[in-house]
């Protein structure tokens, strides 16, 4: 038996039994003990590896229940970063070099932000100077548009006449010719014509997320967007004891799946993968897009002068259908919701899933929040449905400009991330990043949610709706328990108690006390996963 004693730390362990200690005992992969410094020494043992925490505060394993892991680690790899560009000049610049350092078969660029980039800005035109001879596709920072180059619009077989994909637009300028932006599923019809990323890079690609998320104190993930080549990767990572986390997922449902084909194929996949590693547990539904292409569903139509409304990506027949199918088989539900009209259809179909099938603890949930209608809040606690938020989003950028506010209106401007008022009405809740949309960095987020205002390293804005503020502790729990319940893993994980896995970061500062615009600049010093060691800052070398 090997035995670790972390020791002389302000522990954490977010068990009302026994809420803080002193030092910790882990045994092979688990907690064994927690107390006191005298006693946890004495049951170590004279030969136990020791961990001084020097103070320092400790927390469990920080879980982000809705990250794009795999994809935004193999963003690091292969696609240039567009996130601070502000001019088309300085897109065709980014491209140009990366296409300078990569030699592969497609160029790939993510980040562009749609309060400069748009429609009537970012063509292939961007794109085609600087990348001639190969493929090429950028995505915006939201990943539901991208623009790809001449090359790749003819690669594609993209026409004046070929007609848009169900839930996809190809934008057009007005000769009918097609600019290279796409819309919604648009891009995954562009992506199904283009060439792959090879497993190699998909590997490598994981390999560095997970660094970048233990870097950041995260030990576990649910990558809310599973398809065939997440499956392939997670599985051979689990498979050869190559990861530093834990990887739950949603598999992917489309409005072109029936009851019967959503069933037979996520049924096969979950019976595949349920180690304690990688487990597929959940299905995904996009039930609109975003405000900022205007494929947001709203109840009323949008308040800015072009207004106009977007349509459900699936039929409310569909939805109670397939909810109900799946629901009864124990599967979790994973649901994208920008606007208020697609939470109240999800929540109308999770309604009719439990008059059917009766409750059950699935917690299944509803991603964003972004716009949520004050009568649909007391629905999530009274069907057991998650609100899971991201709380970066809630705030004033001072940076980018935002056109959203303007579709939402004054009338409806305070239900826009109403993540106080949800969790009053007592919905259950977790907190987490969306990466790679925005940043993983979970204390710039505790810090937002906490404020409602960006991290100081951003600039300074007004609070943005700062009545619907969550406290420091709500927080934690978003990112501790209630992300671990989220993931179907409270049983082992979440908490610092025995027999619970020793997952566990070590900061830099004490988060519950210091000043909450000081928590966005957290470190993290240690992170341990099954008490091995995934991260070391230098204090800890």
């Amino acid at each position: 038996m090997t035995r670790t004693l972390l020791t002389h730390a302000r522990i954490q362990t977010m068990n009302p039994a026994q809420p803080v200690a002193q030092a910790l005992v882990i045994e092979d992969a688990r907690i064994l003990a927690l107390g006191d410094h005298p006693a946890m020494a004495a049951l170590a043992g004279s030969g136990a590896k020791v961990i001084d925490a020097q103070g320092h505060l400790v927390l469990p394993g920080f879980q982000d229940a809705h990250i794009h892991l795999l994809n935004g680690g193999t963003d690091l790899v292969e696609t240039a970063p567009l996130y601070d560009c502000t001019t088309t000049a300085e897109i065709s610049a980014a491209m140009a070099a990366h296409a300078a350092r990569h030699d592969g078969p497609m160029l790939w660029g993510a980040g562009w932000q749609c309060g400069f980039f748009g429609d009537e800005n970012l063509t292939h035109a961007v794109l085609d100077p600087v990348t001639p001879d190969r493929p090429c596709l950028i995505y915006d920072g939201n990943f539901h548009n991208a623009c790809l180059n001449a090359r790749a619009i003819r690669m594609i077989g993209l026409t004046d006449d070929t007609p848009d994909p169900p839930n996809g637009h190809f934008v057009r300028d007005a000769a009918g010719r097609a600019t290279g932006m796409l819309h919604e599923d648009a891009i995954y019809w562009a992506l199904d014509r283009l060439p792959k990323t090879t497993e190699a890079t998909f590997r490598a690609g994981l390999r560095a997320g997970q660094a970048h998320a233990n870097r950041h104190g995260i030990t576990g993930v649910l990558d809310p967007f599973i398809q065939s080549h997440h499956v392939g990767i997670y599985a051979h990572a689990a498979a050869t004891d190559a990861l530093t986390l834990r990887v739950a997922g949603a598999m992917s449902v489309t409005a072109a799946d029936t009851v019967d084909s959503a069933l037979s194929r996520l049924t096969a996949l979950r019976d595949a993968h349920r180690g304690d590693g990688f487990h597929l547990h959940s299905a995904k539904f996009f039930l609109d897009g975003g405000l900022e292409n205007r494929t947001a569903a709203l109840i009323d139509d949008y308040a800015d002068a072009p207004g106009g409304n977007a349509p459900l990506m699936f039929a409310p027949d569909q939805i109670a259908a397939l909810f109900t199918a799946l629901d009864a088989a124990r599967f979790q539900i994973h649901v994208h919701c920008i606007g208020d009209r697609a939470t109240r259809a999800a929540l109308d179909g999770f309604a009719a899933a439990r008059a059917a099938n009766g409750p059950w603890p699935a917690l299944h949930q509803i991603a964003h929040c972004q716009l949520v209608h004050p009568d649909d809040r007391p629905r999530f606690a009274a069907l057991g449905v998650m609100a899971n938020l991201q709380p970066l989003w809630a705030c004033h950028d001072p940076v980018i400009p935002d056109d959203t506010m303007a579709m939402i209106g004054p009338a409806r401007a305070a239900w826009t991330y109403p993540f106080r008022s949800l969790i009053d009405a007592g919905a259950p809740w977790c907190i987490n990043s969306d990466w790679a949309v925005t940043t993983l960095n979970p204390f710039e987020i505790i810090g937002t949610a906490i404020t409602r205002e960006p991290p100081r390293h951003r600039g300074r804005a007004a609070p943005f709706f700062p009545a619907e503020r969550i406290t420091r502790a709500e927080a934690i729990q978003g990112y501790t328990t209630q992300a671990a319940a989220a993931c179907w893993r409270s049983h082992h994980t979440g908490t610092l108690r025995p027999g619970f896995s020793a997952d566990l970061i070590v900061l830099d500062r004490d988060i519950l006390t210091c000043d909450p615009y000081a928590i966005a600049e957290t470190q993290v010093l240690l992170t341990l996963f099954q008490g091995r060691a995934v991260h070391r800052a230098a204090p800890f070398t």
